[in-house]
């Protein structure tokens, strides 16, 4: 690996233990995607007709899908980042003619895989709000390392069983995200901060605030990026119109415009980009209180960011390594683009002597809200 940058890879069932040499020696590159929802990872290994690979690992079964756990460890400074907590869920055999030249590649998904491979028959939970529930199902993976983190809705309803019982039917995963889409929040299972444990989060998009280290461009010795592209799309912002019926008579439509901003993130930009469509949706006369205050905040948590940014940099040369789900800053770019952005998802290509990332970043608006940004 590079100077100050350590891999470690740990492999196997149940609880993963370090990988052999053998495995190690053999390994070519590592890729990790850490996305909004969901995060996976790719490993590829150089094979010959007498590695220990081929004549004994795959045979007894080291890398065998949904048994195997991968964990992928990155110190950088002596810092450990635990990027990816899997299970391998596929592997590739590509045999070659050609010396030195056959691969085997190990695909895998985060532990949230775990929750979508059992379908329950009939669940019921009565007289249960929704963070009971959350709490209830993610209970079972404790023994995974996973900690459940979840912020209870806004409107917590807790149904009569007289008149309504929640059931779950469908995997563990799909209910989860059934019930974070009925409040406009979003579930993931992230790794760390220690290696073998893992949070699952069910709550609203909300991004961690203290910034990151930024990101440089165009400025000479000073630029730790290798290149970046900003876009700004005139038709990504919109705004809703609900209607209400009047609280006196209840037949009087009312027209009630909502704000296009996203609730659990602030914006970013001075000046916000107009909204160029306008909606009327037509579950808004169909709800009835709690239940379209519920999806009011829903819209405004989905509200989208106009402003996206495509990137890659060298590691070694940003000195840190660039987390997902959090805000960071860019400078270089000029007035309309320097500042605060979210990170949306982060690409890991790890190799020998190499360790590159791909990411994208978001906000809502143009010029910077702060003055500078932490270097």
């Amino acid at each position: 690996m590079l100077k100050g940058i350590h891999l470690s890879l740990m492999i196997g069932p149940a609880v993963p233990l370090p990988a052999p040499q053998s495995v190690i020696d053999a390994l070519v590159s590592v890729q990790v995607t850490s996305g909004k929802e969901k995060s996976g990872f790719q490993l590829t290994f150089a094979l010959s007709k007498k590695s220990l690979l081929m004549t004994t690992l795959l045979p007894v079964g080291y890398f065998d899908p949904m048994i195997t756990r991968v964990i992928i460890i990155v110190s950088l400074g002596g810092f450990p980042n635990a990027i990816m907590d899997g299970m391998v869920t596929r592997q590739e055999l590509t045999p070659s003619s050609e010396p030195g030249q056959s691969t085997l590649t190990i695909t895998g998904e985060d532990l949230s895989i775990l929750m979508d491979v059992v379908e329950m028959p009939f669940m019921r939970y009565p007289a249960t709000p929704d963070i009971g529930q959350i709490y209830a199902i993610l209970a079972k993976y404790l023994v995974f390392g996973i900690v459940p983190l979840a912020i209870p809705p806004f409107i917590n309803d807790v149904p009569l069983p007289t008149k309504k019982i929640p059931t779950h039917q469908g995997t563990d995963l799909a209910y989860l995200k059934k019930l974070a889409n009925d409040h406009a929040y979003v579930f993931y299972v992230e790794p760390g901060p220690l290696p073998g444990e893992s949070i699952a989060y069910w709550g609203p998009d909300i991004r961690i605030p203290v910034p990151q280290p930024a990101l440089n461009i165009n400025m000479d010795a000073h630029t730790n990026v290798e290149a970046m592209s900003f876009s700004l799309d005139g038709l990504a912002k919109k705004i809703v119109v609900l209607g209400v019926y009047d609280p006196v008579t209840g037949k009087v439509p009312i027209p009630v415009p909502l704000p296009n901003v996203n609730i659990f993130r602030p914006p970013l930009g001075l000046r916000p980009t107009i909204p160029s469509k306008v909606e009327f949706p037509d579950w808004s006369f169909k709800e009835e209180f709690p239940g379209i205050i519920d999806k009011a905040l829903g819209v405004l948590a989905r509200s989208s960011d106009s402003i996206t940014v495509q990137g890659s940099l060298d590691v070694l040369r940003y000195g840190h390594v660039l987390r997902s789900r959090m805000l960071v800053g860019v400078r270089g770019a000029g007035m309309a683009y320097d500042g605060l952005y979210y990170v949306n998802s982060v690409t890991h290509n790890i190799k020998r002597g190499e360790y590159k990332q791909s990411f994208q970043l978001s906000r809502d608006g143009l010029i910077s809200i702060t003055p500078k940004v932490p270097v």
